[in-house]
């Protein structure tokens, strides 16, 4: 089992991970305005740095890799992801209701 403790380069590989994710989201789905970049952004990177250590283990116990990559590589691949996925959601939220508003 991973130990996700206050070890600092967990951290750093929490922020880095939410943040490229955030970006990769960015260039995939452009925002219509800067509130809408601002709102998604935020929430990308809070999504990624609380659910990156979960989504980094389930990435790599699905895919079969959990004994050959590190605890930082799985908590930066799985804050990318989940920050990708929360992210990406917003934004199809969001022009969602905006269609529903008129």
């Amino acid at each position: 089992m991973a130990d996700f403790g206050n070890d600092a380069p967990l951290w750093g590989a929490r922020w880095v991970g939410s943040a490229a994710g955030a970006a990769v989201s960015l260039v995939y789905m452009l925002p219509k305005g800067r509130r809408e970049a601002a709102s998604r952004f935020v929430t990308g990177l809070t999504c990624g740095i609380i659910f990156g250590g979960p989504t980094g283990v389930w990435i790599a116990t699905r895919l079969d890799i959990i004994a050959f990559i590190s605890r930082y590589e799985m908590t930066l691949a799985g804050s990318a992801a989940a920050s990708l996925s929360a992210w990406w959601g917003l934004g199809v939220l969001m022009r969602a209701a905006e269609r529903m508003k008129g």
